[in-house]
């Protein structure tokens, strides 16, 4: 079979069944791991399908947000690896914030530095770093959203303003030339508590984010100091981030 008949096939796949693993694909077409991979790859680049960790979804047609659970189900490869980079920046005794964001719950995971402090709004994250020794954990208090499992409110910006920290690990949901934004204004109020409480703002972004545009912008680009992502912008998006004064590190496809 042709890699076109086998991407075809894959994507009627996705509409009965919603997911497909790379496992499946290498058992339904007699294929190995590395061609399976190979498909995905190019179905990505055609728009067909988003990578997710071990196989593929269909891409959303909707600025929607998808619950914070399903998010995490759904995530890409390329988001972990963003997520794994970024924890081997946290050095030890180093004070961080981490918002809610999935991408950010990855690099919770994988924070190996001792002596830590970090103050969140995830009840996600806060439990990953429950289990850590070398971590102390804040959580930040205020309402509740059971979607997406972020605290917010007043209470929650009041507090934020008893802290400062080194740095602040924020994910994103869009990045254009006017700023960073996000669907969710209560959210979005406090990640613009954050910024102001951090030395360093590390934003963690995979390539879909640019250019997109959602409905509160909490700040300009020059707020940020470090964009980690996957992919490189196009030139237009890399002159605006420079002439903000960004730093761009790019996870390298090899380590994917």
């Amino acid at each position: 079979m042709y890699q076109e008949e086998r991407m075809n096939a894959i994507v009627e796949h996705l509409k009965q069944h919603e997911r497909v693993g790379i496992q499946e694909i290498c058992q339904q077409f007699g294929v190995s791991r590395d061609t399976a991979r190979r498909d995905l790859l190019k179905m990505e680049e055609l728009g067909l399908i988003l990578r997710t960790h071990g196989g593929a979804i269909l891409p959303k047609k909707t600025k929607e947000v998808y619950e914070y659970k399903e998010r995490l189900i759904r995530e890409s490869d390329e988001k972990h690896k963003i997520g794994a980079f970024a924890a081997s920046l946290v050095d030890n005794g180093d004070y961080i914030i981490m918002d809610a964001s999935t991408t950010v719950q990855f690099a919770a995971e994988n924070i190996a530095a001792d002596n830590v402090v970090v103050v969140t709004n995830s009840i996600d994250i806060a439990d990953v770093l429950s289990r850590k020794a070398a971590v102390r954990t804040y959580l930040l208090g205020g309402e509740l959203d059971p979607q997406h499992r972020f605290l917010y409110g007043q209470s929650t910006i009041a507090k934020l303003a008893d802290y400062q920290v080194d740095k602040l690990f924020l994910g994103a949901c869009g990045i254009t030339a006017s700023g960073l934004s996000y669907p969710h204004e209560e959210d979005g109020v406090v990640k613009r508590e954050m910024i102001k409480r951090a030395g360093q703002v590390i934003v963690l972004a995979d390539h879909t984010k640019f250019g997109e545009q959602m409905f509160y912008r909490i700040s300009g680009l020059d707020s940020i100091d470090l964009l980690i992502t996957d992919r490189q912008p196009d030139q237009a998006m890399l002159d605006t981030l420079s002439e903000h004064n960004v730093e761009i590190l790019i996870v390298s496809e090899e380590e994917l």
